[in-house]
């Protein structure tokens, strides 16, 4: 019998996603693995990948259509299956086609007296069982709602999650529609302005941040290097390997080090825990013309300086056309803002929850500095971070800066 598949939580806290594209036609195949839509999150756009093998019978959401969490998208059917009235096979899963205009109905069908039994692929029943998880504690967003993976490892996240990153609820079984609420009307633009309407990325950054603001108490450190060592460094990669890596590639890879050398500062808060992460996996802010982006760059002192500098740059590049993938912008305990290419010497930033700090990087600038008590004449940059004094205190703050500068200063020891 065919199944219907539902729209997937691919992010904790989504509970509506545009649905991109259909890459499979209708009464096409597809195997295992294979991606058989393109949806769209407010951070990313993601492929929903096929747990098995099948045939696309019929799509229920068309392109560029907004989709609850939970939502029936497709008719899908068995490699070979042949469903001769699609129309009975959905009425039959519940499913009533609405009148054009209107809302889809999903209706309870009826149920064996089994209908309770919860189904789930092999893995995710491990991946459950390792991580102390029954399959009744998970919602099912595969075939015939089957528990899959993804099902598994949103839980999991969810654990790990503050409040206002917890998961949304599925959705309920009946979709009924509801006459629109009257919009408050909005004050006609006066002259000589232009609104421009809000993305779905420029809002979800303003809600990640408003949270940061409130939730989080920030405290900030600063300091002060000579990068004359840092960029000679640079020059020597450049002539030994015939590639340029960027002063942000060495600032992420200090910022790892430092994570390595003060480990209390590569931790995440919860409610109910301090989690203490032992890989440093660091975000990079990326302005694109859709907004602010913050890919994350794991294992980052596991990975050669090319290696790091690559995977810096092939974020960067996906992120500035839409391609980057959810995971891709998940995790980490702390974030690298650069303004220095526009000349901006310092600043402070806003932490990008569920890290535990960012660092505001400035411009590398020639300036006057005392050594034993002569001046000469040196290239500096400074640095701000900012902290969330809940899992943090200042004193590992003032650790962190201090190693940091060391590294930035003396970079060989970032490279060990």
């Amino acid at each position: 019998m065919p199944t219907l598949i539902r729209m997937p939580a691919v992010a904790a806290g989504a509970t509506e996603v545009v649905l991109a594209e259909w890459p499979v036609a209708e009464k096409e195949s597809f195997a295992s693995g294979e991606g058989y839509a393109v949806i769209e999150t407010d951070k990313a756009v993601v492929d929903l990948e096929a747990e098995s093998d099948g045939v696309l019978v019929r799509t229920l959401v068309a392109p560029g259509a907004k989709v609850q969490v939970g939502d029936p998208i497709a008719l899908v059917a068995a490699p070979g299956e042949t469903v001769d009235d699609v129309e009975a096979a959905l009425a039959a899963l519940g499913f009533s086609p609405a009148p054009s205009g209107a809302v889809p109905v999903l209706v309870p069908a009826p149920t064996p007296a089994d209908a309770r039994r919860v189904f789930a692929s092999p893995l995710a029943r491990r991946l459950a069982r390792d991580a102390g998880l029954t399959t009744d504690d998970l919602v099912g967003t595969g075939p015939g709602g089957r528990v899959v993976r993804r099902d598994v490892e949103l839980a999991i996240a969810a654990r790990h999650a503050t409040p206002g990153d917890a998961p949304a609820a599925p959705a309920a079984p009946v979709v009924v529609p509801t006459p629109p609420t009257p919009a408050a009307a909005a004050p006609a633009p006066t002259a000589g302005t232009t609104e421009v309407p809000h993305t779905r990325l420029r809002r979800a950054v303003a809600s990640r941040l408003v949270q940061s603001t409130q939730e989080a108490p920030h405290f900030y450190v600063s300091g002060t290097a000579r990068v004359d060592r840092l960029l000679a460094l640079r020059a020597e990669v450049a002539d030994a390997t015939g590639t340029r890596v960027s002063v942000n590639d060495l600032v992420v890879r200090a910022v790892g080090r430092a994570h390595e050398l003060v480990p209390e500062l590569n931790v995440t808060w919860t409610e109910d825990a301090v989690v203490q992460h032992s890989r440093v996996d660091v975000g990079i802010a990326v302005a694109t013309a859709r907004g602010l982006v913050t890919p994350v760059v794991t294992d980052v002192t596991g990975r050669s300086l090319l290696d790091l500098s690559a995977a810096t740059k092939d974020l960067a590049t996906r992120a500035a056309g839409g391609g980057l993938r959810q995971h891709e912008l998940e995790g980490g305990t702390v974030a690298v803002s650069n303004l220095g290419m526009f000349g901006v010497e310092e600043f402070s930033a806003i932490i990008n929850p569920p890290h535990s700090s960012i660092l505001a990087v400035g411009a590398a600038r020639q300036e006057a500095v005392v050594v034993d008590g002569a001046l000469e004449v040196a290239t500096v940059m400074r640095f701000v971070l900012s902290v969330d004094h809940r899992p943090v205190d200042g004193v590992v703050a003032g650790r962190w800066m201090q190693a940091f500068l060391r590294l930035v200063e003396q970079p060989l020891g970032m490279l060990a």
